[in-house]
C-alpha cells in the first residue's frame, strides 16, 4: 500500500457537521493521515479537540500563518502535503491562496471563495502552482450520480432538451422570522457568507450537479430571489431559469425556507431518447424515464454500471451507502491526483468547478438586482 498522504485540517472543530464528514471521508480508503490542524480560532479549543480525536498536539497551530511557518521548517518528507479547508466562506480565499503559494495541495469546501474575482485570482495561482485543487461538491461522489454522468456522456439520453434541478431545505425557518436570531447567523451575514445565502450555499450545488451530469455549460440565466424581510440582505429562496444552448433550457430552484424539507437535492434530465431522475435523499436509485418503456431503476454495485460508478461503490448491491461515502470518493480521487496516479475526470470537482460556481452565484445576484433580467456567464 502507498504511504498515506499527510493531511492538515483548517476548521471543522467541535461539533461541526462538515468536520466529521471530512474526517471520516479522509480515513475511508486509508489514503490520508491527519498530522496537524487549526481546528478552532482558539488554540486551547483546538488542542482539546485534537486530544479528543487522539491526534498528536505538537502540530496543532494557533492560526494558518503559524501552520505554514511550522510545516515549512520540517523536511519535505514529513511536511503536510495537502490541507482541507472547512471554515466559514470568508476564510476560503485567503487560506487557499496562502496554501497554494507555499506549495500545498488543497481540498476546499464550497463556495471556493466569496467573489468571482477572487475565484479567478485563485485559478491563475493554481495554474502556475501545479498543485491539486479539489472542491467538495459532495454529491458528485454518489455512485448513481456518476452513473448518470457516464451514461449521458455515452449518448444514452440523446440530445438533452430540459433540466430541472432543485435543492430545498427548511432549516432557516426557525431563524429567519426572528429579527434577533437572523442577525446572529453567519450564513445571513454577507461579511462571512458572501453576497448570497441560499444560492451561494445550496443553489450552487444544484448548478454544479447540472453541469457535472450533463457535460453542458450554463450560458445565461434569469433569477428571482425572496428575502422575506426588508432588513434581511441575504436571499433565502430563489428560482433561476437557465439557458445551456439554443434549445437546451432548464430551471434551478433553491430554498432554505421550504417548510418541512430536509436535504431535498434532486435533478431530472430530459433527452430525446429518455430521461433520468435522481434524488439525494434516496441516492441508491437512478430512475430511467421513457415514453415507450416501463420505468427502469438502476442501483449501485451491479455489473451493468459504469467503471466510474463501480469504483465509488464500496459494498455489494443492497447495502445502502450515503453522504460519508460520497465525500470519501472525492477524497479518494484527490488522493490519486496528488500521487500522480491515473484518475477519471469525474472523480472530484476541480478548480474550474469552483470558478464556475462563483460565476453562477454572482450572476444570480446581478440578475435579481437588475430586475430579473438575463445575465450571461463567462
Amino acid at each position: 500500500m502507498p504511504q498515506k498522504i499527510r493531511l492538515g485540517i483548517l476548521g471543522g472543530g467541535g461539533d461541526s457537521l462538515i468536520g466529521v464528514l471530512h474526517r471520516v471521508a479522509a480515513h475511508m480508503y486509508d489514503s490520508y493521515e491527519i498530522v496537524g490542524a487549526v481546528f478552532n480560532p482558539n488554540l486551547d479549543d483546538s488542542l482539546a479537540f485534537a486530544r479528543e480525536l487522539g491526534i498528536a498536539t505538537d502540530r496543532i497551530y494557533p492560526d494558518l500563518d503559524a501552520l505554514i511557518a511550522g510545516e515549512m521548517k520540517l523536511p519535505e518528507a514529513e511536511r503536510m502535503q495537502v490541507c482541507s479547508i472547512q471554515t466559514p466562506n470568508f476564510l476560503h480565499f485567503p487560506m487557499a491562496k496562502a496554501l497554494l503559494e507555499n506549495g500545498f495541495h488543497v481540498i476546499c469546501e464550497k463556495p471556493m471563495t466569496t467573489t468571482y474575482e477572487e475565484a479567478k485570482t485563485l485559478q491563475a495561482l493554481h495554474k502556475s502552482s501545479g498543485k491539486v485543487f479539489a472542491v467538495t461538491h459532495t454529491y458528485t461522489g454518489y455512485p448513481m450520480v456518476r452513473q448518470m454522468r457516464e451514461m449521458i456522456k455515452a449518448g444514452f439520453l440523446g440530445k438533452i432538451h430540459k433540466v430541472d434541478a432543485r435543492y430545498y431545505q427548511g432549516w432557516i425557518n426557525p431563524i429567519i422570522h426572528d429579527k434577533e436570531k437572523r442577525s446572529s447567523v453567519w450564513r445571513l451575514d454577507p461579511k462571512k457568507a458572501g453576497i448570497s445565502s441560499c444560492m451561494g450555499d445550496i443553489g450552487v450545488h444544484a448548478f454544479n450537479m447540472v453541469e457535472f451530469t450533463t457535460g453542458l455549460k450554463v450560458k445565461s440565466l434569469l433569477c428571482d430571489f425572496n428575502y422575506l424581510y426588508e432588513d434581511n440582505v441575504m436571499d433565502v429562496d430563489g428560482t433561476v431559469l437557465i439557458r445551456m444552448d439554443k434549445h437546451v433550457k432548464g430551471v434551478i430552484r433553491a430554498s432554505q425556507v421550504a417548510t418541512g424539507e430536509e436535504n431535498g437535492l434532486a435533478i431530472t434530465i430530459y433527452g430525446e431518447k429518455a430521461g433520468f431522475r435522481w434524488e439525494q435523499e434516496r441516492p441508491n436509485f437512478l430512475y430511467v424515464l421513457s415514453d415507450t418503456e416501463p420505468l427502469q431503476v438502476y442501483k449501485p454495485g451491479h455489473a451493468y454500471n459504469s467503471e466510474l460508478s463501480l469504483d465509488g461503490t464500496k459494498l455489494p448491491p443492497g447495502h445502502p451507502e450515503g453522504i460519508f461515502d460520497a465525500m470519501g470518493n472525492i477524497y479518494r480521487g484527490a488522493a490519486r491526483a496528488i500521487r500522480g496516479e491515473k484518475f477519471n475526470d469525474g472523480e472530484f470537482p476541480t478548480m474550474l468547478d469552483g470558478v464556475r460556481g462563483l460565476n453562477f452565484i454572482e450572476a444570480t445576484v446581478a440578475s435579481h438586482k437588475a430586475g430579473n433580467t438575463w445575465v450571461d456567464l463567462d
